[in-house]
């Protein structure tokens, strides 16, 4: 904690894996998020941490395996296309039960797309991504002082539950600049709880093991089952989202990420003209706040999903809801941005509304 400074969101980001212990960094470069490598090359080792430039996604991925596997706090950050490359390797982290963090800032796509901000990438995040039964923690900041502040809950739920987490942001995010307040005293790694399952040099003890894979008969769905009631614990006890105005609302926006702070200007501006609109900013997209979405939508029977996709996200709203309400979308993607007017304009075609 300290002063506010003005920063940029990759390297908000990046300063505030730092502060929360992060000591290796593994990545290779792609457009929008190569200030965050650039940021780690020369700020880990003023703190005795070890930054590399590997050769590929592929090999970035892998030496965190190695290195969280010793029991460091380890990140490494890409956009759509490296992030699909790390997909093998997070899943084997996650079978692995090796608590890993990383980020995604994501652009347009599908394929190589452009370079322009996106959502599309939802699916990937919330889904796991890779091959094999298993999830990964997920959140979305919407502004430049959550991006900062994200990666702390991040390793902290990571070391908890032995799972992958990460940062879902969008070009937009990673490029802008805010001032910001870091709301935690930088940590010591040297400090945090020993990690039992770790390894390094054995003193006597008993063996340790780290592997992604079982070839015994039975053993792989009994571990896979055991990974399962984790994420179920996951889901119980860290759902994050927030709710803006609808105690009284006839109309319910959910939106994440840039998305949410356009939403929240079209609901401003709707309700100078008084039309009652609410809105719901899910923080974790996994696990994604299946029961605040049903409690609302038994009362507010019309939802608007506002995403820079073709829509995503508006499938977990659908889910949660279980029929309840109308969803409609609002979506732009590989590079749309929608605006608080264009937002509005919709729930006043959604409401019967004129102009």
């Amino acid at each position: 904690m300290g002063e506010r400074e003005l920063m940029k969101g990759n390297e908000a980001l990046a300063e505030g894996a730092v502060r929360a212990g992060c000591r290796f960094f593994a990545g290779y470069p792609i457009t929008p998020q190569n200030e965050i490598p650039e940021y780690m090359s020369w700020r880990l080792p003023e703190v005795g941490g070890i930054f590399i430039q590997a050769e590929s996604e592929v090999a970035a991925i892998n030496m965190l395996f190695g290195a969280s596997a010793c029991g460091a706090r380890v990140m490494t950050s890409s956009s759509g296309p490296g992030i699909s490359l790390k997909q093998e390797g997070i899943s084997y982290t996650s079978s692995a039960e090796l608590p890993i963090f990383y980020a995604n800032v994501m652009r347009g796509g599908p394929g190589l797309g452009n370079i322009a901000p996106s959502q599309g990438d939802y699916f990937q995040a919330t889904r796991g991504g890779g091959h094999g039964d298993y999830r990964v923690f997920v959140m979305a900041p919407n502004s430049v002082s959550e991006m900062g502040n994200f990666p702390r809950i991040c390793y902290a739920i990571a070391d908890k539950y032995r799972i992958v987490t990460m940062v879902l942001a969008d070009g937009l995010l990673g490029q802008m600049m805010e001032p910001i307040e870091f709301d935690f005293d930088p940590i010591d790694p040297a400090k945090l709880p020993p990690k039992e399952w770790a390894l390094g040099i054995a003193n006597g003890r008993p063996r340790r093991v780290v592997r992604s894979y079982d070839l015994r008969p039975g053993y792989m769905e009994k571990h896979v089952w055991k990974l399962m009631e984790k994420y179920t614990k996951v889901e119980e006890n860290e759902t994050r989202y927030e709710t803006t105005m609808v105690e009284d609302a006839e109309i319910l926006i959910v939106a994440y990420g840039t998305c949410s702070r356009i939403s929240k200007a079209a609901l401003a501006l709707g309700r100078k003209e008084n039309i009652k609109i609410g809105l719901l900013r899910p923080i974790t997209l996994w696990p994604f706040p299946m029961k605040p979405l049903n409690d609302l939508s038994s009362r507010i029977k019309k939802i608007l999903v506002v995403e820079m996709s073709t829509g995503q996200m508006i499938e977990d709203v659908k889910l949660a809801i279980e029929g309840k309400a109308e969803v409609f979308l609002h979506g732009r993607p590989a590079g749309g941005i929608p605006t608080g007017e264009d937002v509005l304009g919709v729930v006043k075609k959604i409401m019967g509304i004129e102009s």
